[in-house]
C-alpha cells in the first residue's frame, strides 16, 4: 500500500471510530461507505464490497471494545441484556460472516442498503419518555430481545458490521432501555457480534490485514475519545446525528445499487 492510501484509511478509521465511540455503534455503518467510495474516488485502488466489510468487521471488534471500557463504570452497562443479545448476536454474526462469502458484490450492498432503511425508519419514530426511567428499573422481554438481535447478527455478519446501529433503534423504540444505557450496552454486545463476525470472515479469507491494521490503530484512538464525548452530550442530538448519518449512506447506497 501506498502513503497516500494508509493516510485516507487512517483518517477514515478516525472518523468512524469516533462517531461510533459517540453514538455506540461498531462504527461500520460509517466507516462502510467511506472505505467503499473515498479510497476510489481519491485514485486509490479501489476496495470491493468484500472487502469493505472484511475491513469494517475487525475495525468495529476493537472500536467498540475501546468505547465499553469508557462506559464500564456509572452503571450504564446492563449485564442482562448484553447477555442474552450478545450471545444470540454473536451466534448469527458468525453465520453471517461465514456465509457472506456466498453472496455477489452487489448483494452485499443490497443487504447493507435495507438495514440501513430499517434503522433510519426505526430511529425518526419518536421515543417518550425513555430517559425518565431509573436504570435500576429497566426490564425488558429477554427471548424478544434473544430473537431480534440473532436476526440482526445473521445480516450484520454479512456487511461486516457489529450490528449496533440496528439494534441501537431497536433496544430504544421495541426494549424501551434509555438511551444512555443502549449505547453503552450496544458497544458490548457490538463486540460480541464482531467476535463472531470476523471468525467467518477470516475462516472464508475475506479479510486484508494490512488495511485492516490501520484502520484498527485508528480505532483504538479515536473511539475512546467519542465515548467520552459521547457521555457530554445531550442523548436526543446523538439520536439525530445518527439518525442523519444512516440516512445519508442509505440514500447513496440505494442510488448506486438502482
Amino acid at each position: 500500500m501506498s502513503i497516500g492510501l494508509i493516510l485516507t484509511l487512517f483518517l477514515i478509521g478516525i472518523v468512524g471510530s469516533f462517531i461510533s465511540g459517540m453514538l455506540g455503534i461498531g462504527g461500520a455503518i460509517i466507516n462502510y461507505p467511506m472505505l467503499l467510495y473515498i479510497p476510489a474516488l481519491l485514485g486509490f485502488a479501489a476496495f470491493s464490497p468484500h472487502d469493505v466489510s472484511g475491513i469494517s468487521t475487525v475495525q468495529a471488534l476493537f472500536a467498540s471494545i475501546s468505547g465499553v471500557l469508557v462506559y464500564r463504570k456509572g452503571g450504564y452497562l446492563n449485564k442482562s441484556l448484553i447477555t442474552y443479545m450478545g450471545i444470540s448476536v454473536l451466534a448469527g454474526s458468525f453465520i453471517g460472516g461465514y456465509g457472506s462469502k456466498l453472496l455477489s458484490e452487489t448483494g452485499v450492498n443490497i443487504v447493507y442498503g435495507i438495514l440501513a432503511l430499517l434503522a433510519v425508519i426505526m430511529m425518526l419514530i419518536p421515543k417518550r419518555g425513555l430517559d425518565e426511567k431509573s436504570l435500576d428499573s429497566v426490564n425488558f422481554n429477554k427471548w424478544l430481545a434473544s430473537s431480534l438481535a440473532f436476526a440482526v447478527g445473521i445480516a450484520a455478519g454479512i456487511v461486516g458490521a457489529g450490528g449496533a446501529f440496528l439494534l441501537v433503534p431497536i433496544m430504544l423504540l421495541i426494549l424501551k432501555i434509555p438511551t444512555r444505557m443502549t449505547i453503552a450496552s450496544s458497544l458490548a454486545i457490538t463486540f460480541l457480534s464482531s467476535i463472531g463476525s470476523t471468525t467467518g470472515k477470516i475462516t472464508t479469507g475475506q479479510i486484508h490485514l494490512l488495511p485492516a491494521l490501520v484502520v484498527v490503530a485508528a480505532s483504538l484512538i479515536a473511539s475512546p475519545l467519542g465515548a467520552v464525548t459521547g457521555k457530554r452530550v445531550n442523548t436526543k442530538v446523538l439520536q439525530v446525528i445518527l439518525s442523519v448519518l444512516i440516512l445519508t449512506t442509505a440514500v447513496k447506497i440505494w442510488f448506486d445499487i438502482l
